[in-house]
């Protein structure tokens, strides 16, 4: 079956300074359940001058507890796989993600871009869509997917929280209309 989860944000703030408050982001204590953030590849096409970058995060376990019983969740540590593209003429990077852990029987994809805004090219527009589905785990299935899709959407709102408080500590208040 699955979940999708869609989240849409515009910044207040100039594309270059999302981009890097995105890129660090995290680790951060606002969120624990990040570990680490580790580039694994970065390269610059020099036709084109678009960077790429993969990172790999690893994040705590926070499946609940009691659905830790099932063997496969008792793993104190998710990784997750991070691939961007970041087009500083074209003022966008997209970015695609998808969980490295209990990949015989879960997907977790999401599908994000940062682009300047259309409504004021002083801001910076954030859209991501998210996938989850679950197999293998029988009747399990319907309640992880609905654990996964609560735990998506709110680490998509405190992500969003922690990139406001990082531009607003680097940048000042937002930049009005």
């Amino acid at each position: 079956m699955g979940v999708t989860v869609d989240v849409h944000e515009v910044f207040k703030y100039p594309f270059e300074q999302v981009v890097a408050s995105f890129l660090r982001k995290y680790p951060n204590p606002m969120d624990k359940n990040v570990i680490s953030v580790k580039i694994v590849e970065e390269k610059k096409d020099v036709s084109t001058g678009i960077i790429y970058r993969k990172r790999i995060a690893v994040c705590q376990n926070v499946v609940p507890e009691i659905l830790r019983k099932v063997n496969i969740l008792k793993v104190p540590n998710v990784q997750l796989e991070e691939e961007s593209w970041f087009n500083p003429q074209e003022r966008n990077m997209a970015i695609r993600s998808h969980c490295l852990t209990w990949t015989q029987y879960a997907s977790m994809k999401e599908e994000s871009v940062f682009r300047e805004s259309m409504e004021n090219p002083n801001w910076t527009e954030f859209i991501q869509k998210g996938r989850i589905s679950i197999t293998g785990a029988g009747f399990l299935n319907c309640v992880l997917e609905t654990f996964a899709s609560t735990f998506l959407r709110q680490g998509a709102q405190k992500g969003i929280r922690i990139m406001e408080m990082l531009l607003k500590e680097q940048c000042g208040a937002p930049l009005a209309e």
